[in-house]
């Protein structure tokens, strides 16, 4: 049976680059700094790759970061692969454990994480997993 921690992030996003192509689309590498509160208590650091396109509300990205911290209680480290789009302004959003990337008292983590962004503009989390 899955397991459910859930908690809320602050995230500091820093452009590192962008190329704007002839073609109206711009690709931009991003890093990514997160502070996580609740069921997950930790850090994280990541690398951000994102594309856009003429059409407002229409662009994708990819995103992996490591994080460090306790997750109810058991301390280590893992990673998480961000994989999103948006077409015309709907959503699709994936991210998932790196397999085999649990260390310490997270070994064998398993998951999927879902990012909830209220009204007012904070992020909260919701994440699914399994521990041996």
């Amino acid at each position: 049976m899955p397991r459910h921690a859930r908690g809320t992030f602050d995230v500091k996003v820093t452009p590192q680059s962008s190329d704007a192509g002839a073609d109206g689309t711009t690709l931009s590498r991003l890093s990514l700094d997160k502070q996580y509160h609740g069921d997950l208590d930790g850090t994280a650091t990541g690398e951000m790759l994102a594309a856009g396109t003429q059409v407002k509300g229409s662009a994708g990205y990819v995103a992996v970061e490591r994080v460090t911290g306790t997750l109810k209680g058991r301390r280590g480290t893992f990673v998480l692969q961000h994989s999103g789009t948006m077409a015309h302004g709907a959503q699709q959003l994936t991210i998932t454990v790196v397999p085999d990337s649990g260390t310490s008292d997270l070994v064998g983590l398993s998951g999927t994480l879902k990012i909830i962004i209220g009204a007012d503009g904070s992020h909260s989390y919701e994440l699914e997993y399994a521990l041996p």
